[in-house]
């Protein structure tokens, strides 16, 4: 093989790697991540709540952000809205259907860096048995050495999606139509 050959080859290989994302495992044995809901109760006051349980991986490099992934389980009966009545009808067939579908779920099929310096997460997002697409908008939090030798990277991200999309026909009136997520995720990186 030719020596300009064999450098170009080179060379291309360490622009892949340089490009390969970090695997992390989102960090919720030390509950460094949260996934919290909020929904407007009839227009006066909002119903807030979160979800206990959850789990999930990204992949991440801040030089190659479009080659992120993430995926995120959520365990529906873990809903905590810190009313137990309220969070009985929660996952009631009314609204998540909990003992039909225990889980909900969302993975990425895309990720773009926007003008603004955020990312657009795009993905499939299951719920109620239902999946559609939906987007995330995401911050960057930061990422680095943790004190115990690991390295972390966290981020905040933001959706909103209408309970009817996801088979919720629950009648509250129309302030009460749209579900506003918002995500804190701190992961850490896999040796």
């Amino acid at each position: 093989m030719n020596k300009s050959l064999f450098g170009a080859l080179l060379a291309s290989s360490m622009v892949m790697t340089a490009a390969q994302a970090a695997d992390y495992s989102i960090d919720t044995h030390g509950a460094h991540a949260s996934i919290q809901f909020k929904v407007s109760h009839l227009g006066y006051s909002f119903v807030v709540g979160r979800f206990n349980s959850f789990s999930g991986d990204f992949s991440y490099d801040a030089s190659a952000p479009q080659a992120s992934k993430v995926a995120v389980k959520i365990d529906t009966n873990s809903l905590d809205s810190n009313h137990a009545e309220r969070d009985k009808h929660l996952r009631s067939s009314d609204f998540l259907n909990t003992g039909k579908f225990p889980e909900a779920s969302f993975v990425s099929t895309g990720v773009e860096s926007q003008a603004d310096g955020t990312l657009a997460i795009t993905g499939q997002f299951t719920l109620n048995g239902v999946t559609k697409p939906l987007v995330i908008a995401a911050n960057v939090v930061g990422e680095g050495q943790d004190p115990w030798g690991g390295y972390r990277a966290g981020f905040v991200g933001h959706t909103e999606f209408a309970l009817k999309d996801y088979g919720i026909s629950y009648d509250l009136g129309p302030a009460s139509s749209k579900v506003q997520l918002e995500l804190v995720v701190e992961g850490v990186r896999k040796q």
